[in-house]
């Protein structure tokens, strides 16, 4: 017996198997909507056979929404991007995907809803994430008032592209770029806890309509994690200091690279190493403010930390190993 079925958005991506897992451990039996269904058949091992399941989706498209919805009881919505390439915009994939995904639930009657924002989202934002963040719970909330926004800061884990990418960037770089003098503070938080509260948003009959922020046990400033990561892989790497008006346009020059590179181009070259949007953001603290609602509320008691979960995979860009422990342990 279940106790009904939720169609993930996103479910395929670094959040979103979190999510799968921990949902099926509430006793949800879960249909992972994404684009490329190839990429995610690992994801039917969250739960036990026929628990997960997994279909195409594309959060842009009607038809496929209403497939994807048919039977569901609640619906979460983890679609998001944090740099813009070919046709994937801020706008069509934040702002517009959830608004639709939202519209269609609603004329499905469901009423369960949770949209995964994040922190900053405010449709006044000189950020395009942060503004079309803000602009997708407002519509969100426009279609199903009873809908539960969730928060997060920046998001760690084994699978992430925050402390990875940094600690991949030591292994070339002699340097590590600082912008605005790395005095921007974060909060981070654990993927299993993010989705902890997901699973609680469904759950909870009292976190519908409620908007909740969600940090880990401590802030950081930019500097100190870079700190952190340098004793974690074992190396010495030179903080340059990059004031906003130098970084914002290295960052819109390596965006507009990133954005119109050819298809075929993306999955070698990755990420960007920093975009103008980026920089717009490091602008303002990424912490959950005084005034909000947080896990604490939705029964989080217990958050885990940077330092109990990053040693378990940033050995791997230790010069020598997981058994080399760093000269200053």
């Amino acid at each position: 017996m279940t106790k009904g079925l939720v169609t993930v958005f996103g479910g395929s991506g670094f959040i979103g198997r979190y999510a799968a897992r921990t949902l099926v451990e509430k006793g949800y039996r879960v249909r992972v909507a994404c684009r490329h269904v190839n990429t995610a058949q690992d994801v039917r091992l969250a739960g036990p056979p026929g628990w997960v399941d997994i279909v195409q989706a594309n959060i842009r498209d009607r038809a496929s929404i209403e497939r994807a919805l048919d039977g569901a009881d609640a619906v979460v919505n983890l679609v998001g991007i944090l740099f813009e390439k070919g046709p994937q915009s801020f706008e069509s994939a934040q702002r517009d995907g959830a608004a639709l995904l939202a519209e269609v639930a609603a004329g499905k009657g469901i009423t369960r809803f949770v949209q995964v924002s994040a922190i900053g989202a405010n449709t006044e934002s000189r950020s395009d994430y942060g503004r079309t963040k803000g602009e997708a719970e407002a519509a969100v909330r426009a279609a199903i008032p009873t809908a539960t926004i969730l928060r997060p800061s920046i998001v760690f884990g084994p699978e992430d592209g925050f402390l990875n990418r940094f600690a991949q960037m030591t292994r070339f770089l002699p340097i590590l770029p600082s912008v605005g003098g790395g005095k921007t503070r974060l909060q981070p938080i654990y993927a299993g806890d993010v989705a902890d509260a997901i699973a609680q948003a469904v759950d909870l009959e009292g976190a519908a309509g409620k908007t909740y922020e969600l940090g880990g046990p401590r802030t950081y400033t930019f500097n100190e994690i870079y700190d952190y990561i340098l004793k974690q892989v074992d190396r010495r790497r030179f903080k340059l200091s990059l004031p906003f008006f130098v970084a914002r346009p290295m960052g819109y020059i390596f965006g507009a690279i990133w954005r119109y590179i050819p298809p075929f181009s993306w999955g070698m070259i990755g990420e960007p190493p920093l975009t103008g949007d980026q920089v717009q953001m490091l602008k303002t603290d990424n912490v959950v403010a005084q005034d909000a609602l947080t896990a604490a509320e939705l029964g989080l008691t217990h958050l885990e930390s940077v330092e109990s979960i990053a040693p378990t995979y940033l050995w791997r860009f230790r010069p020598y190993g997981e058994f080399s422990k760093p000269a200053d342990a």
